[in-house]
């Protein structure tokens, strides 16, 4: 047993004398295994420091000051690298090594540094840039070189990208510099999605246009302001080209809600018997006289044969056609007119053309109210205009329980909240099946630019409303008062700009 020990005792001196050898000097500092040892586990200690308090400063200093997600992820990481330098120079000076000896050597390293890991110091740079400039960061949805998905980790190498299928996409930062990048999450996430439609020849513009824009905004991700317009973009070899534009604020769902929205449109255009057509082509003949000969011959040999007019199909296809642009026809129910013919029995739109009333669908829409439903309250935000096409609304007062008025086809309702900026004063309901134009308040403004009548017609009712209201005890304040419908009128220019 003693040899054992006495043999251990003298390889643990043999070790420790190994360990303690100078391998190499730095100035006058010589690194043993010992000593490189523990400034490697010092070192990985300072990386765990600095990655802790970072992640710590992110989670809840950041936090409570509100910082964005990607902001948090910029500052924390940026945090993470400084305080890890710092780590090092710290263990390098506690282990006795003068750091300006090592100024040779960091220049000779430099040197090899460039030239052989140009692709490294390339990705490292920018990394840093993006960091620091914060034009791209975590949690932005982007598109690069047809690539879509949301930034998940910038770190000082690489970028990680989650694309839309859930994949996970490793990309150099230097591509993030050298190459034009698609940020929809930069500033402001609203982006507007241009969808293209094609209708046979012969149908009616404005008919389509109402039923792309009642497609759009059955669509529930689609933003109601800016609202969805309609583009005539241009004739085609075999169909009139349409395109719907949209707003959205969730750029990442833009797949999704395309979808969705593509599903409403061939619901909206079944529904109006609009046809979506198909690629043609028409066939010449070079001989006809001598088929039409060969024909006849066919026939007279066979007495039996039943002969269908060349022309049959061309007349059954424009019968069909001319069935495509709807009309009002007695006995036919509102609900199935369309909302051109429902705005032409309004006074003040009775002489638009098609064209003034395709223009004027897209500022507001139309909206089915059933007997006996509330369209606005009383004291509710007021956010929208409505016009009577069909069906009658009453107007009641819960805070008095009084009956106000009935209001029939081809009046409106809701201006007083939207122009005085007070809530509702009333409350509407219908007294039977009706149909409404709604305009939402940010489309108010172009609506009465384009038809400065209807402008006078609200002043004009608004000031006949105010005096009701007042002996109702519904309304206070007298700087109306003093000739109202010129106050009015002068309050709808400075509110609108018209």
């Amino acid at each position: 047993m003693n040899w054992i020990t006495v043999r251990a005792d003298r390889f643990f001196q043999h070790l420790s004398a190994a360990m303690g050898t100078p391998l190499f000097y730095i100035g006058d500092t010589h690194l043993s295994v010992s000593a490189i040892v523990k400034i490697i586990i010092l070192a990985i200690f300072a990386f765990i420091v600095a990655r802790i308090v970072s992640e710590g400063i992110k989670r809840s200093l950041l936090v409570r000051m509100r910082f964005d997600r990607g902001s948090r992820e910029s500052i924390a990481t940026i945090i993470s690298y400084i305080l890890a330098t710092l780590g090092c120079i710290f263990v390098l000076q506690a282990a006795g090594i003068n750091l300006t000896s090592l100024t040779v050597l960091a220049g000779v390293v430099g040197i090899g540094f460039g030239f052989g890991l140009q692709n490294l110091a390339s990705n490292f740079i920018s990394g840093i840039t993006l960091l620091f400039e914060q034009q791209i960061r975590v949690g932005d949805f982007i598109e690069i070189d047809r690539l879509l998905g949301t930034v998940e980790n910038i770190s000082i190498r690489s970028t990680i990208i989650k694309t839309i299928d859930g994949l996970f996409v490793i990309i150099p930062n230097i591509r993030f510099v050298e190459t034009n990048i698609i940020n929809w999450s930069y500033r402001d996430p609203k982006c507007r999605l241009h969808i293209p439609v094609g209708v046979a020849y012969g149908t009616d513009p404005v008919i389509v246009t109402e039923a792309l824009l009642v497609a759009a905004r059955m669509a529930s991700n689609v933003l109601s302001h800016p609202s969805p317009k309609v583009w005539f973009s241009g004739f085609g070899d075999n169909a009139l080209n349409f395109e719907l534009l949209v707003w959205i604020d969730q750029p990442q769902e833009s797949d999704a809600i395309i979808s969705a929205i593509n599903f409403l449109i061939d619901y909206e255009l079944r529904h109006r018997h609009i046809e979506i057509p198909f690629p043609q082509h028409d066939l010449w003949l070079r001989n006809p006289h001598e088929l039409t000969q060969a024909f006849h011959h066919n026939k007279d040999d066979n007495s039996n044969g039943k002969v269908v007019p060349h022309n049959t199909k061309n007349s059954a296809e424009l019968k069909s056609n001319s069935s495509i642009s709807e009309h009002i026809t007695p006995g036919k129910a509102p609900n199935n007119w369309t909302l051109r013919d429902l705005l032409r029995r309004v006074t003040y739109f009775e002489q638009c053309t098609d064209l003034e009333l395709r223009q004027l669908i897209e500022y507001g829409y139309r909206q089915m109210f059933p007997a006996g439903q509330i369209v606005c309250k009383e004291n509710a935000p007021g956010d929208s205009f409505y016009i009577i096409l069909s069906g009658a609304v009453e107007v009641l007062s819960q805070k008095t329980d009084q009956y106000i008025a009935t209001l029939h086809e081809g009046e409106f309702f809701g201006e007083i909240s939207l122009l005085l900026g007070t809530p509702r004063t009333a409350t509407v309901k219908t007294s039977e099946d009706s149909i409404l134009f709604v305009v939402e308040r940010h489309d108010l403004q172009k609506l009465l630019i384009e038809q400065p009548n209807l402008a006078d017609q609200i002043a004009q009712k608004l000031s006949e409303r105010q005096q009701a209201l007042r002996d109702l005890g519904l309304l206070y304040g007298d700087s109306l008062e003093q000739a109202p419908f010129i106050k009015i009128r002068k309050r709808i220019q400075v509110l609108f700009g018209i």
